[in-house]
């Protein structure tokens, strides 16, 4: 069972290769990766970081039109999401599904109470009041937006804790509901820098909260390194980057879907929100193969809830590892 995308060095043992040789369509990061240079200097090697990580904080917070004060960072957002949840006291949890694998497990860590709501199909269920709610949006696998202002009013109704994971929220620029952590003190909204600006490799992740929350769930000391920081804060910086991020995110999600279409392979090709489509097709496990023996990896979703073996999910690449894509599909059909 594929638990995560993104594991070319396993596929790469298997393939006796270099990882470096597949072509990795399990991994939704922004297919924009434009060279980025560090001066790594001995004197910020030696010296420790900003135990607040003040200059980062701020820019984070400008970017996202927040309080710096409302950031806390870890390394890496799925780090920030196990420290959240042993940090809340509430039995009850429900997860959206399906979702992110890794909330269950850290749900389970914490030994909390979970229910799983199916979002597809049964998403107004009704939900104990004081629970603790997980929400992905967009969603994952499939990357569907929600408008989740009729369901945040019943949460907030129930009194309940809200986890909102906006990890994949800057692809298509729909509307945050960062803004509500002013208004309601028991919401966490879980941040990925790794998909949109393209540095997986950079462990930095975040909770914006209300600030009266962040001293519950502040981090050890010099939890991030000061290179990674300053990788991130360079980035982040970069109008330039985000500007030609989203005109290659569009220009190439476009190519990928007419790709899936004209292959004549999938009997359903989910409209997506995020940088990644997922498709049916009763023939998935054997196209999974053939694409794998042409060191084309793609994610198979037999792990997500409601999913069968019968969903894979393809990320938006650039160009050249999408023809070579196309070409493989066609010898496939």
């Amino acid at each position: 069972m594929m638990l995560h995308g993104a594991n070319i060095y396993k596929y790469a043992r298997e393939l006796d290769c270099e990882p470096e040789e597949i072509i990795d369509f399990s991994s939704n990061i922004n297919c924009y990766q434009p060279e980025q240079a560090l001066n790594i200097s001995n004197a910020r090697v030696v010296k420790y970081a900003d135990t607040n990580y003040t200059a980062l904080k701020n820019t984070i917070a400008k970017e996202y039109k927040i309080d710096a004060k409302e950031v806390a960072l870890y390394n890496g957002a799925t780090a920030g999401i196990y420290a959240l949840m042993d940090s809340l006291k509430a039995k009850s949890i429900y997860l959206y599904a399906p979702l992110y694998g890794e909330y269950q497990k850290a749900a389970l860590k914490s030994k909390k109470d979970i229910y799983k709501i199916n979002r597809i199909e049964d998403i107004d269920a009704e939900i104990e009041e004081k629970s603790i709610i997980v929400f992905v949006n967009p969603s994952t696998p499939e990357g569907s937006y929600y408008d989740l202002d009729e369901l945040f009013l019943k949460w907030k109704k129930k009194r309940c804790t809200i986890i909102l994971d906006e990890s994949f929220i800057e692809f298509e620029g729909h509307k945050s509901l960062r803004k509500q952590i002013q208004n309601y003190k028991k919401l966490y909204i879980i941040q990925s820098f790794s998909k949109f600006y393209a540095c997986a490799g950079v462990r930095i992740g975040a909770i914006f909260t209300n600030k009266k929350n962040i001293k519950k769930i502040t981090p050890p000391l010099w939890n991030i390194s000061s290179l990674d920081a300053e990788f991130l804060q360079t980035r982040l910086s970069d109008t330039a980057f985000k500007r030609n991020a989203l005109a290659m995110h569009k220009e190439q999600k476009y190519e990928l879907q007419n790709i899936l279409k004209n292959s004549n392979i999938f009997d359903k090709i989910v409209k997506s929100d995020a940088n990644f489509i997922l498709v049916h097709t009763a023939n998935a496990e054997q196209l999974f193969e053939h694409l794998l023996a042409h060191k084309i990896l793609v994610r198979s979703c037999e792990s997500f809830d409601y999913l069968s073996n019968e969903w894979l999910r393809f990320a938006v690449k650039d160009t050249n590892a999408q023809q070579k894509l196309k070409r493989v599909l066609l010898a496939f059909s």
